[in-house]
C-alpha cells in the first residue's frame, strides 16, 4: 500500500505547520523546507483548506496556519479526504472480478490499513518526532530577517 504524493505532501504541511505554535507561515517556506514542488503544494494546501483543516490569510503578511489544535486533527480522517481512490485492485477489468471473493481480503486489508493511522492525532505524531524542527530547518523568525 503506498499513500499518493498529494496526501503525503498533506501530513508533511500538517507536521511543519504543528510545530509552528500558531504562526502564520508561507506555502514557500514549506515548500523549502522539505525540498517540493511549490505549484503541486499550493493545490495541497487548497484541499487541506475546504477540508478545515487551515486557516489561510491573503496579503502582504498572509500565509496559513491549522484551524484546529494539533490534537484534534485525526491522521486517518486526513487520509480519507487527500486519498480520492483507495482503490487496491481493479476487479472490474478482471474476468473473475467479484466472485474469487480476493475482494473481501482486499477490503479487511485496507480498513486495518486505515484503522491505525485512524488512532493518532497530528499531535501524537509530533509528540514522537521533537527533532522535526531541527531537520526541517525551520526559519521560526523568517518574517523578522532573523536565523534560526
Amino acid at each position: 500500500m503506498q499513500l499518493t504524493r498529494h496526501a503525503d505532501y498533506a501530513l508533511r504541511v500538517l507536521l511543519y505547520l504543528g510545530k509552528q505554535n500558531d504562526r502564520i507561515c508561507s506555502i514557500r517556506n514549506i515548500s523549502e523546507a522539505y525540498g517540493i514542488s511549490h505549484n503541486h503544494l499550493m493545490k495541497v494546501v487548497h484541499e487541506l483548506g475546504k477540508e478545515g483543516y487551515l486557516i489561510s490569510a491573503r496579503g502582504r503578511y498572509g500565509g496559513i496556519r491549522l484551524s484546529q489544535p494539533a490534537a484534534e486533527i485525526n491522521i486517518g480522517d486526513v487520509l480519507r479526504k487527500m486519498e480520492k481512490d483507495f482503490q487496491l485492485v481493479d476487479c472490474g477489468s478482471c474476468r473473475i472480478g467479484g466472485g474469487c471473493g480476493l475482494q473481501g481480503v482486499i477490503n479487511e486489508a485496507l480498513a486495518a490499513f486505515l484503522g491505525v493511522f485512524q488512532r493518532y492525532s497530528l499531535q501524537d505524531i509530533l509528540d514522537q518526532s521533537p527533532q522535526i524542527e531541527k531537520m526541517l530547518q525551520l526559519m521560526t523568525t523568517s518574517e523578522t530577517g532573523g536565523a534560526a
